[in-house]
């Protein structure tokens, strides 16, 4: 017969897990305090330098954007349209497998460009006609490089700072690092769409918003395009608030013996989740009411905006919460992944996106909002100067991805406006001036919300992560 009073013996049984649980006790309460706004002992969760931008608003453009119809024009491109392309420019490189043993020809815009504002900036004046109107509200990275050829492993890259899954994204890190601003929404929240009638399979993963080995607590919350915003939030039929407000007090009381028995952070993860969707129950509705909107606005943001699910809903959404105290909002776009679409599907994606962008950039500005808030379009790569596909077939013309040199462009929070970094060579292909890799943009972006990006850490399986790995270096050329 076991001599041990049933506390001792409870603990004498302990998982590995649980042992480690209770190792690491208090750090639950502390990303509950994140939760709540409020601050913690922890170094990590305090600005290293004043802020430029309170929140960051990433319109993510899954699929690699064309940069040679819309941002980066190629006269070179166009002059030799048809023509074999130069093997000493591609240079060994790798590409995907569609095109990788392919024989290669120059392929020029098939968009029109034109100088817009006063800043005189070249963008596609036949695709992007609310882009150029805000031209000089925006800064345009015309040098962007990446080494993930493959949609996944890219996207994945982009927003985590690793290719393969299991690490925190942007909005986990800042959720981690700096809280929240609001105590009845989420800090990081993520939308997505997809353009309709597009022919190329674009996946969102749950990874893209994960929060990796943080505690579950930073994870974005995905607002859905149909139904609910949110599963679950609603009362079960026959429950009034009152029954539910006192079975979540038992809960977490429950939960509460649990932890201080294990010291497991993740139930105190559990605690503020249930917290936070009680007083979800009260705020998203008011959250989504759009007649709170004006007729002028909705008609800013474009035809698509009253239909849940769009990329234009999701855009005013996108302010909406931001107005709202939620500190990383991504909206994430698919279709994108012109193969063999490039004279197809892709003016349907520019008219998809083009219009609620802009707008978002106007409305935001209009608001007050702008000069603190880091607007961010575009993919995780570019596409190829060579045509995917046969050159006398015109309706099949593509693009295959392009890592080696593509474009995106921020608004407000702290970012140079009108103005143009970098350059790729005269094809499209390479870097030229002002490289900024993908690791270089995530500490650009930690910088702006007054994070140094080596600062912000979190020790995994035995070593310091941060979003930047190793690498990264502040572009001071874009900022303000």
């Amino acid at each position: 017969m076991s001599t041990l009073n049933p506390i001792a013996e409870h603990h004498a049984l302990q998982t590995r897990r649980q042992l480690l649980g209770r190792s690491i006790a208090g750090l639950g309460a502390m990303a509950l305090s994140q939760l709540l706004g409020t601050k913690s002992s922890s170094g990590a969760v305090l600005p290293t330098h004043v802020p430029k931008a309170k929140r960051i608003i990433y319109l993510f453009q899954n699929g690699g954007p064309s940069h040679l119809e819309l941002f980066d024009p190629k006269p070179r491109l166009t002059q030799m349209s048809g023509e074999p392309f130069p093997e000493s420019v591609i240079g060994g490189v790798r590409f995907s497998t569609m095109t990788a043993n392919e024989d290669k020809f120059v392929l020029g815009a098939v968009t029109e460009f034109a100088r817009a504002g006063r800043s005189g900036m070249e963008l596609s004046s036949s695709h992007l006609p609310y882009t150029s109107q805000i031209a000089d509200k925006i800064c345009l990275i015309r040098s962007m490089h990446t080494e993930q050829v493959n949609h996944a492993p890219a996207i994945t890259f982009l927003l985590t700072g690793g290719e393969r899954p299991g690490r925190p994204t942007i909005g986990a890190w800042l959720s981690y690092g700096l809280g929240s601003e609001s105590e009845n929404l989420p800090a990081y929240v993520c939308m997505t769409s997809v353009s309709k009638g597009t022919t190329c399979g674009q996946t969102f993963y749950d990874h893209y918003w994960g929060s990796g080995f943080l505690p579950t607590v930073h994870q974005g919350v995905k607002f859905r395009g149909n139904g609910s915003p949110v599963l679950y939030l609603e009362n079960p039929k026959g429950m009034s608030s009152s029954v539910r407000r006192g079975l979540l007090d038992d809960l977490k009381q429950m939960n509460q013996w649990h932890y201080e028995q294990l010291g497991d952070p993740e139930i105190q993860t559990r605690i503020a989740q249930y917290e936070m969707a009680y007083r979800m129950q009260t705020s998203v509705p008011e959250l989504t009411d759009l007649s709170q909107e004006s007729e002028a606005i909705l008609a800013m943001y474009g035809p698509g905006v009253r239909e849940k699910g769009t990329f234009a809903y999701n855009c005013l959404m996108a302010r909406r919460l931001a107005e709202r105290g939620t500190r990383f909002i991504q909206v994430m776009h698919g279709g994108w992944d012109q193969h063999k679409s490039i004279t197809t599907e892709f003016n349907q994606q520019c008219l998809d996106t083009d219009q609620p962008s802009a707008a978002l950039v106007r409305d935001l500005e209009m608001r007050g909002l702008l000069d603190d808030t880091l607007v961010i379009w575009g993919g995780e790569f570019g596409r190829t100067p060579f045509l995917q596909g046969k050159f006398e077939e015109r309706e099949f013309w593509g693009r295959d991805h392009h890592p080696y040199g593509f474009s995106l462009w921020m608004a407000g929070g702290g970012v140079k406006p009108g103005h143009v970094h970098g350059a790729t060579d005269e094809f499209g292909f390479h870097v030229a001036e002002d490289p900024v890799h993908v690791h270089d943009l995530q500490a650009t972006l930690l910088h702006l919300m007054g994070i140094h990006h080596k600062e912000l850490t979190y020790k995994f399986q035995g070593r310091q992560y941060r979003l930047t790995d190793v690498h990264g270096r502040v572009v001071q050329g874009i900022l303000s």
